[in-house]
């Protein structure tokens, strides 16, 4: 029997665990390789790569432009091999001065507007660095920063930019990667170098020291921050957070004292086309009835007119709705989640952003001169030889003639080096004039101080932070004021005076409420004349009807104790039968509807049980936030909430099952806001029948037949609350009943 051959290589391994390693590679290359910006030049990977590309290919911001398809064939070519849609956007984003604060990419074409419109295709549009990129790219060629081999290894790319410009805070950036994401709003450089150049100062200061010079973010559409001090703050000393943006407005006014508010500024990436959609949206829906209409009269600049409903209007009014339900308001966060020098994401509060940058320019500074010094000893290295040479010119140019290995000659006679001795023997005749040797002499000395100048720079710490504050204060010079760096978004207060009233979001229309005995309600358009035009479900009838506007309310008071608040917008339309109330509100099943009315803020009820105790309460404390009602009235086993009055008259009349009837004045009932309230009537073993609230200069009137009856003279009934009460006068109505 052959045995079964054993294949070599072959690991057993948990799936979990296979899943697990892969996955997290996955996720590190995310975070590392796309996602996430470097602390130090706030560039991604493909950024970075775009950048140095177009260096490459010497698209300096004093030169011409070339095709966008070229870069981007360069850049997928040689660095970045992924989708050329993927890289064009990218290029396309860093032109946009409504999306980035400070353009790397200077466009020429169409490269897409703040409408949401896209750029035209790569082989129409041109471009070139701007000044801000090649501020980030100086010092390149200077040995400033450490390369590594490009995906095939045929190129090298720069692992991180020089950064003279503090690109992180400056530009933002924005990134999702495997279990963390990064957002970083723009800011002004200006307030970055101030904020840099007090850190350099006071490297020991307090993150709300920096805060003073660097107040808030600086986006590039304007707008105004209306975030408080204290949130900004705080997000700052976290480097978690958010901020409120609004919208830019002011109230042009017109004939007949008629106004318009015309909006020049949006919130940071909030897509215009797309903003005035929404608008429109909601006013065809009309969830914005203080508005008439709404039109983009944008050309190079934002403009949106809008129309208030009438001149009545207050203008702070229709904007604070508009704040509400639109993104003339939004929020953008802050999570300065980046890559440390190590390439380890973590969050850093602004402190250690701003000192991760200005350690960086530090070892920038010291790589550099010491690139340019041992450019500079070399040079001096091979002067030393001219210098020599001209010395003993003709002995040189006899060993030349003569010998037949010249070079090791002229080590040998001169104590030459190598270098030396082979750029004497590179000389040209023409340099050998007397006017070279006075140059040659004149450079030794220029460069011999250079020298000493960067020997007593590396040598000396503060030397380095003193050149380095001078770089910040160049950066300020050329890019933190004029229109490229002046302020754009105005450092608001949050809002709080303007208080919207909830109805203020409700168009205002005439309706019918009808309540069915059953508890289907519905709402008709318009206010009715009568009732006889309801129809109800068989065997059904009707119990109310209200003439209200969509704007009021509805208070629904249960035989529980309990209010519930309808608001009449909300209520179905008059199609069909309507819905059953207990669809709308968790009214209890043993429970009933015992009254219902209109809100009326203001206004007092007096709330009673069928046990003849009750309360007065204010309207606006029965007023219900959830379906779930709330209750106002507390009562014993066996009562039921069976009254609710409004309290429109002095006294108060009050008769029971057992027909005595008592009046009494209506100051001696309590306010309350909850309870069981105190006895109106007292009984043996009997319950209230009805109760009105009147004035007593009026009498007590209730029907006899088709007339009114009126009784004057109350003294034979008129006590104090809590009484039994007597018989009521001669033909009042068996039923017990005032109506």
């Amino acid at each position: 029997m052959t045995e079964p051959a054993v294949t070599v290589g072959i690991r057993e391994t948990p799936l979990t665990e296979a899943l697990g390693e892969r996955y997290l590679a996955y996720a590190m290359s995310t975070i590392v390789s796309r996602s996430l910006p470097d602390v130090r030049d706030g560039l991604k990977p493909v950024h970075r790569r775009l950048l140095f590309a177009m260096r490459q290919l010497k698209l300096d911001p004093e030169g011409g432009f070339k095709k966008c398809a070229r870069v981007v064939g360069d850049v997928i070519g040689k660095y970045h091999p992924h989708g050329d849609v993927a890289v064009y956007d990218a290029m396309v984003r860093l032109a946009q001065d409504f999306a980035v604060r400070y353009p790397l990419v200077e466009g020429q074409g169409n490269f897409g507007n703040i409408d949401g419109d896209n750029a035209a295709a790569m082989r129409y549009t041109e471009a070139k660095l701007t000044a801000v990129a090649a501020a980030l790219m100086d010092g390149l060629d200077e040995d400033a920063v450490d390369f590594r081999p490009t995906y095939d290894g045929t190129e090298e790319e720069p692992i991180v930019m020089p950064a003279a410009f503090p690109n992180l805070l400056a530009n933002g950036s924005a990134g999702i990667a495997v279990g963390m994401a990064t957002s970083i709003p723009p800011h002004n450089v200006g307030e970055i170098c101030n904020a840099l150049d007090h850190l350099i100062a006071q490297p020991d200061c307090a993150v709300d020291t920096l805060i003073e010079r660097m107040p808030g973010p600086d986006f590039p559409t304007g707008g105004v921050l209306v975030e408080g001090r204290a949130a900004i703050a705080e997000a700052y000393r976290t480097g978690r957070g958010s901020f409120r943006v609004r919208a830019r407005w002011a109230v042009e006014k017109l004939s007949h004292g008629l106004y318009q508010i015309v909006i020049t500024e949006i919130p940071y990436q909030v897509q215009k086309s797309k903003l005035i959609e929404k608008i429109a949206e909601l006013l065809g829906e009309k969830k914005l009835p203080l508005l008439a209409d709404i039109r983009d009269e944008s050309a190079e600049d934002v403009r949106i007119v809008l129309e208030p409903r009438n001149r009545t209007i207050e203008a702070e009014l229709l904007m604070e709705q508009l704040f509400r339900h639109t993104d003339l308001e939004s929020r953008v966060s802050l999570n300065m989640n980046v890559l440390d020098k190590d390439a380890v994401p973590r969050v850093m509060d602004l402190k250690q952003v701003l000192q991760a940058f200005l350690d960086h320019r530090m070892e920038v500074l010291e790589r550099r001169s010491r690139f340019r010094l041992d450019k500079i000893e070399k040079r001096l290295e091979v002067l030393d030889g001219y210098l020599i040479a001209y010395l003993n010119l003709d002995e040189v140019i006899r060993i030349i003639r003569e010998s037949d290995e010249p070079k090791q000659a002229l080590i040998a006679a001169f104590g030459l080096t190598d270098t030396q001795a082979e750029a004497i023997l590179n000389m040209r005749l023409r340099a050998l004039r007397r006017l070279e040797e006075f140059e040659i002499r004149r450079e030794h000395d220029k460069l011999s101080g250079e020298k000493a100048d960067l020997q007593s720079l590396l040598a000396d710490t503060a030397k380095r932070w003193t050149t380095i504050a001078a770089q910040v204060a160049e950066t300020r010079r050329l890019f933190g004021s004029g229109p490229l760096g002046d302020r754009r978004t105005e450092m608001g207060d949050a809002p709080s005076a303007v208080v919207v009233p909830l109805d203020a979001f409700i168009e205002r229309e005439p309706i019918t409420v009808i309540l069915s005995e059953k508890g289907w309600v519905r709402s008709m358009k318009g206010h009715a004349e009568g009732p006889e035009s309801f129809k109800f479900k068989e065997g059904d009838q009707l119990k109310v009807w209200l003439k209200i506007e969509t704007t009021d309310k509805i208070l629904i008071y249960a035989t529980d104790g309990r209010f519930y608040t309808l608001g009449g917008d909300k209520l179905p339309s008059g199609r069909g039968f309507g819905e059953p109330i207990r669809l709308m509100v968790d009214m209890a099943n043993d429970a009933d509807i015992a009254a219902v009315m209109v809100h009326r803020p203001g206004r007092k009820l007096l709330l009673a049980s069928d046990a003849g105790r009750g309360f007065v309460v204010e309207e606006t404390e029965v007023l219900a936030q959830t379906r779930a009602g709330k209750m106002v009235l507390n009562l014993e086993k066996g009562e039921k909430a069976t009254f609710c009055l409004p309290l429109e008259g002095d006294a108060v009349a009050i008769i029971g099952d057992n027909r005595k009837l008592l009046v009494f004045m209506a100051e001696e009932i309590p306010l309350m806001t909850r309870g069981r309230g105190v006895i109106l009537q007292k009984y043996r073993d009997g319950h209230v029948a009805d109760i009105k609230i009147f004035d007593l200069k009026d009498g007590l009137s209730w029907p006899l037949g088709e007339r009114t009856r009126t009784e004057s003279d109350l003294t034979p009934w008129l006590g104090k609350r809590a009484s039994v009460g007597r018989l009521p006068p001669a033909g009042f109505p068996r039923t017990n009943k005032f109506l």
